[in-house]
């Protein structure tokens, strides 16, 4: 969690100096929104390393998450011009919360209240996510 907050950090402030991205928003609900996304991504992996046979099938398992996760989140795409059975696919994966959750922040000011669904959808996802891995953690002795 720690690399992922030092990235989070490293993103936004090179976004500000380089790029003038605007840092307006709450710094509490933008804390509180990417460490629910970081922890629904861990717990996603810990998910897939559970139905993984080896490393290299678990690095395999990640690109079916990670691009439809790119592609549907609204990061590259408008996510209303997105046909909706695939908006159906993009409310399940935790980047489409976190980016929603992100741009109102950072672009409209939003405090923890305005953030408040998509930020309770990634702790859930994450607890759910962990649950799954730890019903589905197989101790061996190989």
């Amino acid at each position: 969690m720690g690399i992922g907050i030092l990235q989070t950090a490293i993103i936004l402030v090179l976004g500000h100096l380089l790029f003038a991205v605007p840092l307006g928003g709450s710094l509490c609900a933008l804390a509180a929104t990417t460490l629910a996304f970081i922890g629904a991504s861990l717990a996603l992996g810990l998910v897939l390393s559970t139905m993984a046979g080896s490393q290299l099938q678990a690095m395999q398992m990640r690109m079916f998450i990670l691009l439809p996760s790119i592609m549907l989140s609204g990061f590259m795409f408008p996510y209303e011009g997105i046909p909706v059975p695939a908006q159906y696919i993009a409310e399940v994966l935790p980047a489409t919360h976190f980016i929603r959750a992100i741009r109102a922040v950072l672009l409209r000011d939003a405090g923890l209240a305005e953030i408040a669904a998509d930020t309770l959808w990634l702790v859930g996802f994450m607890l759910v996510g962990l649950l799954v891995a730890s019903l589905r953690f197989k101790k061996r002795q190989d």
